[in-house]
């Protein structure tokens, strides 16, 4: 689905977004009265430093003046990987964009990622993994990180992550592989409207603590990430 298809599709009374060069900023009625605020990466854009801060600065601002949820459309490459914004500090720029949006979450703003494209790397962690709840749809492409570089990092070979990602949906890119981890919740359905099934999740949200872990579990694509984070949890708790 394109942009245009999924706004349409997701706020049949019309909205107010608008894409600013890949930038995705705007804001739609919902059928409760409450206007959801909308933001997020299209054209599968690298997502710099001059979008991440305009990104954050939008949300922040939002927090302030504003109610309702906040939904994180994307469709962006990687991060922008360029001479500038590498030492601008692209790393700072991406976590502070990711730290606006789970700030937004807990101060009462439930923030819900829509992936509709590709995404990858610090794009994808900045964006649609900082959300409370990610919903994909189908076609997507997301990639933590894609074989070849994971080969570089581990120095296991392309051919031997392959092999891996057939049974281990952690070495896998994919929109299965990731609802199998956890990552995404729920993929919805493109040829049902968008704005029932995301009245759907509104009316069921879960709570702000990170669900990933046990979906993961749940799933058999991570079974023992819940566990051993549950017990580094506890283990602080008893040393305070």
């Amino acid at each position: 689905m394109t942009l245009d298809e999924v706004l349409a599709s997701l706020f049949p009374a019309g909205h107010d977004v608008q894409n600013h060069g890949g930038v995705v900023l705007g804001s739609a009625p919902l059928r409760s009265g409450e206007r959801a605020l909308v933001v997020g990466v299209a054209d599968r854009i690298s997502l710099g430093v001059n979008d991440a801060i305009r990104l954050s600065a939008y949300v922040l601002r939002s927090i302030v003046r504003d109610s309702g949820p906040i939904l994180v459309v994307v469709d962006s490459d990687s991060q922008r990987m360029s001479k500038r914004d590498e030492l601008l500090g692209l790393n700072e720029f991406l976590a502070h964009l990711g730290k606006c949006l789970i700030y937004a979450d807990r101060q009462g703003r439930p923030t819900i990622g829509v992936l509709y494209g590709h995404s990858a790397a610090g794009a994808f962690l900045a964006t649609a993994l900082a959300t409370r709840v990610l919903v994909g749809l189908p076609g997507a492409t997301p990639a933590v990180m894609d074989l070849p570089s994971m080969s570089k990092v581990t120095k296991l070979s392309v051919e031997v992550l392959e092999e891996k990602a057939k049974s281990t949906p952690v070495f896998a890119p994919g929109l299965d592989n990731l609802a199998q981890t956890g990552a995404v919740q729920v993929v919805w359905d493109a040829a049902l409207p968008l704005v029932d099934q995301l009245e759907t999740l509104l009316a069921s949200l879960p709570d702000s603590d990170d669900r990933r872990g046990q979906l993961g579990k749940q799933r058999g694509g991570r079974r023992k990430a819940y566990e051993i984070a549950e017990r580094v949890r506890g283990l602080v708790l008893q040393s305070r």
